[in-house]
């Protein structure tokens, strides 16, 4: 099943996120080691593109609790960043062969 998660980071942890970055891309191209498969996934930010908000991804995982669990363990979460996490399921229809996935 495929899954949009969005995270939404607290403001002024910009500091923060940029020593996180690398590990949370890291996690993200393993899928959390291997706990989903990572579609595609980007920064969200303000109008200007340039000042970060969170982060989106779409995921592929049995359940909800899994995909919930790689946004928990993501590094950004575990640092204290991230203050919302949604999970929303996408249409059993959702064309997920037209997006070359990031991970394995």
């Amino acid at each position: 099943m495929f899954w949009l998660m969005t995270c939404r980071h607290k403001s002024g942890c910009e500091a923060q996120r940029e020593i996180a970055r690398p590990e949370h891309r890291a996690y993200v191209a393993s899928g959390g080691g291997g706990i989903v498969r990572v579609l595609i996934g980007s920064p969200l930010t303000e109008d200007d593109g340039e000042t970060a908000t969170g982060n989106f991804g779409i995921l592929e995982a049995p359940s909800r609790d899994v995909a919930l669990a790689f946004a928990e363990g993501d590094p950004y979460a575990r640092a204290g960043i991230v203050e919302e996490i949604t999970i929303v399921a996408l249409a059993s229809r959702f064309q997920a062969d037209r997006i070359r996935p990031m991970s394995a």
